[in-house]
Formats: C-alpha cells, structure tokens, sequence
C-alpha cells in the first residue's frame, strides 16, 4: 500500500479542525432552528413561506421592478423553484410578472399593495422571532462580531459567478448544456 505523507497526495481531502467542525455543525443547526421557527411563524400570520418572505422583501426594498434572474439570485433560489413560488404570489395578487420592455428574455417582477401590506402585517412577528431566538443570546459586541464575521462569509461566497451564471444542466445527460 502506497505511503500516505499527506491528504493531498492522496487526492483526499484534508479534515475540518475540530474547532471548525464544531463551528460548522453549530452554525448549521442555529440556521436550520432559526429557519424552522421563522417558517412556521410566517404560515401561521401570513401563509407564506421563508422564501416568499424573502422574495417579498427584496421587491419591497428594490427601488423598482426586478428581473426574475436578480430575484434568484438574490435570494439564492433556483431558477424553478423560483418561477414556482412567483406563480403562487402571484396567484394570491402579491405580485405581478410582466414582460421587460427592454429585453424580451427577462420577466420583470413587481410588488403589488396587497403584497406590501401582507409582508408589514408579518413583518413584526419576524422580528421579534429573530429578537428572541438569536440576538437576545448575544451582547452588543457579539452581534457586532458575528455581523462583520457573517459579511466576510458571505462576501466571500458572493465573489463566485451567481448561480444564474451556470449553465443549465441538461435532463437526460445530467452535464452542463450549451446555450
């Protein structure tokens, strides 16, 4: 059996730290409580989702209409998933999807009163969720600490080409398809 001086040799991967494995098993599980409680309180007051939440969010801050490709990748959903929960806000009159006048491929998206009126109506609850569940556990300086570490994070995931950049793969073979 071949000697194994190092992980890279070997063509394996070098294990997480303990330290950062720990710290990736407990950022996934806050994520994922966090995520479950926030999802059940916007059901419960608004019957939407997270993601619906979300998408409501970034149409109510946008100084207008977005494309349909800024909203997926904004809200790092797929381009599907994406089309599928648009259908649905735009099923219940939350939004509205029209064509763009200045490129005939992007479908442009836009909040609707009744959709401003439903995301300030759940609005509160988010954030006293978000209060009680994540910053009452942490002092000024940690949130602090974990703002700047959290946007360094991100930013660096960000830095990557968006997903809507990607080719799509095709069905039947699984690889990238051209366009």
């Amino acid at each position: 059996m071949a000697d194994h001086d190092s992980a890279a040799d070997s063509g394996d991967v070098e294990p997480l730290e303990p330290g950062q494995l720990g710290a990736y098993f407990a950022l996934l599980e806050a994520v994922g409580l966090l995520q479950h409680a926030i999802e059940q309180q916007l059901r419960a007051e608004g019957d939407i989702s997270y993601v619906q939440f979300q998408l409501l969010a970034r149409l109510l801050e946008a100084p207008g209409p977005l494309t349909m490709t800024q909203l997926a990748d904004g809200v790092v959903y797929s381009r599907s998933g994406l089309t599928y929960q648009a259908g649905l806000l735009e099923k219940a009159g939350l939004i509205t999807r029209a064509p763009s006048p200045e490129d005939e491929r992007a479908t442009l998206v836009t909040l609707t009163d009744s959709g401003r009126a439903l995301f300030h109506r759940v609005l509160p609850g988010h954030v006293q969720l978000s209060r009680d569940l994540l910053f009452d556990s942490l002092t000024e300086d940690d949130v602090d600490h974990l703002g700047d570490i959290m946007t360094r994070v991100r930013d660096h995931m960000r830095a990557q080409p968006p997903r809507s950049a990607a080719p799509r793969k095709s069905r039947a073979t699984g690889k990238a398809a051209r366009d």
